[in-house]
């Protein structure tokens, strides 16, 4: 199949969405599938403001259809809600072509968290993005039913994946961690205000907390808690390491609509902490970790767990299943029905 995947996030950036694309793109292609590509690095293009590392692409309906037309695909995907994204989705209405979009980031609530601006404004948006597309690929039942209640039922499963030899807990831990009071406290992403680290860093449990990434908040978070240890980005065995010496990982987001490094963090064998709310809530069970309202409280349950059962949970997680069910999202089989208050479950591949 001509697969044609049209985002806004792409490379250089490194965060879930952009891991997810070439982890499936990868795949995709292995299985004999023709992939192209319409990204921002094709466009003259600006940083987008308070979040430099995305490019804003200037690129009009017109010329994303010319590269449309060009590779005649026979599916289209529009993984963002960005100018690219716009721009395919003018072009496939005009056109009558069917299309698959994703939803991958809490956009209502991301946007609140640094603008003064009302998540009913901005659902009214994402109501109108996404509602002609064929299906809306979800990471997790509850993001379904959260979709199910804005007029959009028309979703379909699209989980992640982990490269398992990577992602290991038999990796030696980091040497960084050679040291330090434990328990060690680990947080992975980008540092930035709509990730809610700083509720992470004010938690009281002893031992070490540690962050790896960058972002724009990493300076004020450095100069408000000097006892925190702030390692930078790391990346592959490096990251590998960070993940599997760790007493537990913290993941603080509320807004996260699933959390690839919490089943990273899984794999290597390391029990997650977090709130109970969709992405998190959707994977952490089976002693695997623990969530509560209370960072401290799911942080003290989870140091008690046991690493076998993070590893078994996080090992049910990998990259052929999530391109097997992108696929069958582009088939466009029919829908079924997701009740409103249907008890969250597990996807299965």
């Amino acid at each position: 199949m001509k697969i044609l995947i049209v985002t806004d996030a792409w490379e250089p950036q490194v965060n879930g969405v952009v891991r997810t694309l070439q982890a499936t793109i990868g795949e995709l292609r292995k299985g004999g599938h023709e992939v192209e590509v319409i990204s921002p690095d094709l466009f003259r293009s600006i940083p987008c403001p308070s979040y430099g590392e995305i490019r804003l692409a200037f690129a009009g309906a017109r010329r994303v259809g010319r590269l449309i037309e060009r590779f005649g695909p026979q599916a289209i995907h529009i993984s963002t809600e960005g100018p690219l994204g716009l721009a395919a989705r003018r072009w496939c209405l005009t056109n009558g072509f069917p299309f698959t979009t994703a939803y991958h980031t809490r956009f209502p609530e991301y946007v609140a968290a640094r603008l003064p601006v009302s998540p009913a404004f901005v659902w009214r948006f994402i109501r109108w993005f996404h509602r002609p597309a064929r299906h809306i690929m979800v990471a997790t039942r509850s993001l379904a039913r959260e979709l199910a209640e804005q007029g959009l039922g028309q979703t379909m499963m699209w989980e992640r994946g982990v490269d398992h030899a990577l992602f290991r807990s038999d990796r030696a831990p980091y040497p960084a961690y050679q040291g330090l009071t434990r328990p060690i406290q680990l947080y992975v992403g980008r540092v930035a205000v709509e990730k809610n680290i700083g509720a992470f860093l004010d938690t009281t449990q002893p031992g070490t907390k540690v962050i790896v990434g960058d972002g724009p908040a990493l300076a004020e978070l450095k100069a408000l808690h000097p006892d925190a240890l702030f390692l930078g980005k790391l990346g592959g065995e490096a990251l590998a390491s960070a993940y599997a010496g760790a007493d537990v990982f913290v993941f603080p987001s509320r807004t996260d609509t699933f959390g690839l490094v919490v089943i990273e963090a899984l794999s290597c064998g390391t029990p997650v902490a977090a709130y109970p709310v969709p992405g998190p809530g959707d994977i952490v069970r089976d002693g695997a970790g623990a969530l509560d309202d209370h960072l401290d409280t799911a942080i003290a349950a989870a140091l008690a767990c046991d690493r076998a059962d993070a590893a078994t949970l996080g090992a049910r997680y990998n990259w052929p299943n999530c391109t097997q069910q992108f696929l069958k999202a582009l088939t466009f089989i029919p829908v079924e029905p997701m009740p409103r208050h249907a008890a969250a479950a597990p996807a299965t591949a």
